[in-house]
């Protein structure tokens, strides 16, 4: 019998044990369209081939999903629980769904990743009625809360149940840990728990340079999704159980949404790898500082505005459409407002100088020509 991993050349007859990978893009290639698309991070890729051969339970009854357990606590406390997942949308679904009832909903900002980017999962996967608040800064306050905070008594109104907030917020700026402490207070005087999206939570911590507990479980916060790709995953994210009295069937409600994974050792060995030492740190900074690079470039080129504080690694620029039409030629980013000319440039871990220089530059040419 051939070996397992053997192929037949159909023109020779042979048998070729190599597997033949090709690159099919040129990967000196960047842009700023989001952090998604930067590739793993070298030292996770190590991980997940530390992880690979014999046999490891299926699951997440794995040894590196237990190790996972220990790395999560020295994060967020004793009582910390990580439930790794597949990706972002399936960690705000379960999470979601894990501290709502059927009549539940969701109060967040109107700018949302749960609102405007999930594709109503978690309206048509979790069930949940969203309430979406608008705001100036992509951040809620305990008296932008209030305007949906009402009614639990209402049959016909569904009850609010959970806060749901961003770190940092789709418009890339950041809560405080007291603002986000004052939300908490508030959301459990009124018997709401506490949800934090937390897909770039490392660039959170790094830009207020405190620990990721200090806005999350000892401000409050009852349950938190883990971002991992956008900082250098290859893939995966989980679901941080930050107050186990808050949430419950976690395990059920990850399995009914598609979100276990059978070989969740190569999840968890990707947050151990990142969140073991200081490498989601290291590469939350430098995109951070990228971001900076690029803002105070773009501030000398005239006729682009910079829309909102550059906080984290995201900067939101408005400038004329056509120039953004010709750059997008060279560089791909994406309008988050076509309307109006507005635009998002994201930085990620591998984000070097260079790309952001020469980024200012094409885009400085181009506003000379449209001049």
């Amino acid at each position: 019998m051939a070996h397992p991993e053997a192929l037949t050349d159909a023109g020779s007859g042979r048998i070729d044990t190599r597997t033949e990978a090709r690159r099919h893009h040129d990967p000196l290639t960047r842009g700023f369209a989001s952090d998604n698309y930067a590739g793993a991070h070298p030292e996770v890729l190590a991980a997940i081939a530390l992880a690979n051969g014999g046999h490891q339970t299926a699951y997440g009854g794995d040894v590196y999903t237990e190790h996972l357990q220990h790395v999560i606590r020295r994060h967020f406390g004793p009582r910390a629980e990580a439930f790794p997942v597949f990706n972002g949308t399936g960690a705000n679904v379960v999470a979601l769904q894990a501290v709502t009832d059927r009549w539940g909903a969701v109060i967040a900002a109107d700018t949302a990743h749960i609102h405007v980017d999930e594709c109503g999962a978690p309206e048509r996967v979790g069930g949940l009625k969203l309430l979406t608040v608008p705001t100036e800064d992509g951040k809620l306050t305990p008296e932008l809360i209030d305007r949906e905070a009402y009614g639990w008594d209402d049959e016909h109104r569904a009850m609010p149940q959970v806060v749901s907030i961003t770190q940092s917020t789709e418009l890339g700026t950041l809560y405080t840990p007291a603002e986000i402490k004052a939300i908490c207070r508030h959301a459990h005087e009124r018997g709401m728990t506490v949800h934090l999206d937390g897909s770039r939570i490392a660039n959170a911590a790094a830009a207020l340079d405190v620990p990721m507990r200090t806005f999350t479980n000892a401000a409050g916060v009852d349950l938190l999704s883990l971002g991992g790709t956008k900082n250098g995953a290859l893939f995966g994210e989980a679901v941080v159980v930050l107050n186990p009295d808050a949430v419950r069937a976690m395990k059920h409600l990850r399995k009914l949404s598609m979100q276990l994974a059978s070989k969740m050792r190569f999840v968890s060995v990707q947050l151990e790898a990142l969140l073991t030492g200081d490498l989601w740190l290291r590469n939350a900074r430098h995109a951070n500082a990228m971001a900076r690079r690029l803002a105070e470039g773009v501030r000398t080129v005239e006729g682009v505005e910079i829309l909102y504080a550059v906080q984290a690694n995201a900067v939101f620029a408005r400038l004329p459409h056509e120039v953004s039409e010709r750059l997008m030629k060279h560089y791909r980013f994406y309008f988050w407002d076509e309307a109006v000319g507005v635009v998002r440039w994201m930085c990620s871990f591998d984000t070097t100088e260079e790309d952001v220089d020469g980024f200012v530059e094409a885009l400085r040419a181009e506003m000379t020509a449209f001049a």
